[in-house]
């Protein structure tokens, strides 16, 4: 009986272990929750601060009302779109004639890449001209005090973009441009992280992407539409925004203006409105980029009307490539991958006053190089205290110049997976799932390193390293020598 007992009592202590560690766990996540705050950094905030007045000075000497030296920006950013969605790069099954003669008559980039797969480290790519962990923002963000927002502040991650990185918006309102935000900011939905305090005077739209709950619409600090929005109206209410801004703002005159117009759509889950329904030949999907290209033919229709047309720099692209659906053409991989699919997107740039319309730039670039580009276009120096990631377009733009980069990089989250340069890519060792379609768990396993010919395989379907193990050997240096770098000086910072 008392052997038995014993048996007992180690088994009640076998038993409860597990349950001890649950519970330890949970306090410990709890802990990490409870205590959690991000904590900007201050001394660049300063640096920042000390940068924009910079910017002030300089530009309170310029004529804002000369648009050959101060040109009106619209960046137009579509979240999911893939890189065939549109007609100018090869699609057939959905109509784009307003984007197509945009390209038409401005330059298309067919080998242009978003900062990340992913959309909010892409965001912050293209806004800051620093890669996602440089800017501090490499993962996406969820609504403050959603279950996915938990996780990421119990793993000590940002919520937010920081407040000492700088956006094109800080860099335009600083050199007296006037600036607005209209659509999906997705960079903290958390004062002082908010658009109109990272230089937006004026912002209307969604806090986050449109599949995330309470999915409401903000009139700068406050919530104009409430949750939840219907979504079928959206493209029509972010249009009708866009184009009475052009119109309050060119009918001024005064300064020059910065539009960023960060559309939803055509994210899951996709809406349109029931007299556009079923016009395309691809589902509900080819419907709602078609509706997208009409919301831009109503944006070049009011530059027109205004007489901005030919003194305005629009710019076209996509944060990532498609998810569930989507063209990523003839690419391999999807939205979250750094395969090609997941990171190659349209790139349509179309400015009348500068650049000689209907040409194709093939030299490789990134998201991170609009800001460079921007300042390099306005005459602006850029901060000294940080590391810009991006290279100024202007010389390929302008004059027929080949890629400002020896390398583009391929990151996912902190870690960077790949470098190319122009004509091979190496993927390094990386996680490939594979599984069929009926089945819902997908085995992963180890791949690479891969050395891929881009120029003769664009599907990435053949690693050539067994064959160019010397070329494979340098792009693995390269590829190590940024992981050390990032490892050092993560947030990329120069101490003067």
């Amino acid at each position: 009986m008392m052997r038995v007992k014993k048996w007992l009592k180690r088994l009640g202590l076998i038993f409860a272990l597990p349950a001890v560690l649950v519970l330890a766990l949970a306090l410990w996540a709890s802990a990490r929750l409870l205590l959690y705050d991000q904590v900007d950094d201050e001394a660049h905030l300063a640096e920042k601060q000390d940068y924009l007045e910079q910017l002030r000075i300089l530009s309170s000497s310029v004529d804002m009302r000369d648009r050959t030296t101060r040109p009106n920006i619209v960046f137009i950013l579509y979240d999911d779109l893939g890189y065939g969605d549109l007609g100018a790069f090869g699609a057939e099954a959905i109509k784009t004639p307003n984007i197509d003669a945009l390209a038409a008559t401005g330059i298309r980039l067919t080998q242009f890449y978003s900062p990340s797969p992913v959309c909010t480290p892409s965001r912050a790519g293209f806004l800051t001209g620093r890669m996602p962990p440089r800017a501090g923002l490499s993962n996406v963000v969820h609504p403050e005090g959603s279950a996915f927002d938990a996780v990421v502040k119990i793993e000590g991650q940002n919520v937010r973009l920081p407040v000492e990185e700088i956006t094109i918006a800080d860099m335009l309102s600083a050199a007296g441009y006037r600036t607005a935000m209209i659509g999906k900011w997705h960079l903290g939905d958390v004062s002082p992280s908010l658009p109109n305090e990272f230089g937006f005077e004026s912002f209307f739209g969604s806090l986050y992407s449109n599949d995330m709950e309470p999915f409401a619409l903000y009139r700068d600090g406050k919530i104009e539409v409430e949750a939840p929005v219907d979504q079928a109206g959206l493209n029509a209410r972010y249009t009708q925004e866009a184009v009475d801004f052009i119109r309050r703002e060119a009918d001024s005159g005064q300064a020059p203006f910065f539009l960023y117009f960060a559309h939803n759509f055509p994210h899951v889950p996709q809406y349109v409105e029931a007299d556009r329904e079923g016009r395309s030949e691809a589902g509900l999907y080819g419907d709602v980029v078609e509706a997208l290209d009409d919301g831009v033919g109503q944006i070049v229709g009011a530059l027109d009307e205004a007489g901005a047309l030919g003194d305005t720099i629009i710019v076209i692209t996509s944060d990532n490539g498609p998810w569930w659906q989507g063209d990523p053409s003839s690419l391999r991989g999807r939205k979250g991958d750094t395969y090609e699919g997941g990171m190659r997107v349209p790139f349509i740039v179309h400015w009348p006053g500068r650049l000689e319309g209907g040409r194709e730039a093939t030299g490789m670039a990134m998201g991170i190089d609009l800001l460079p580009t921007f300042a390099d276009w306005l005459h602006l120096p850029l901060p000294a205290d940080r590391m810009i990631d991006g290279r100024s377009m202007a010389s390929m733009l302008e004059d027929g110049a080949g890629t400002p980069h020896d390398y583009l990089f391929y990151f996912a989250v902190d870690d960077v997976l790949a470098v190319r340069n122009t004509k091979h890519k190496l993927i390094g060792v990386h996680n490939a799932t594979y599984g069929p379609m009926n089945v819902p768990i997908a085995i992963s396993s180890a791949q690479g390193p891969w050395l891929i010919n881009l120029e003769l395989d664009p599907r990435e379907a053949y690693d050539t390293s067994l064959h160019d193990p010397g070329l494979a050997r340098v792009m693995a240096d390269v590829l190590e020598a940024k992981r050390t770098e990032m490892e050092a000086n993560p947030r990329g910072w120069i101490e003067h």
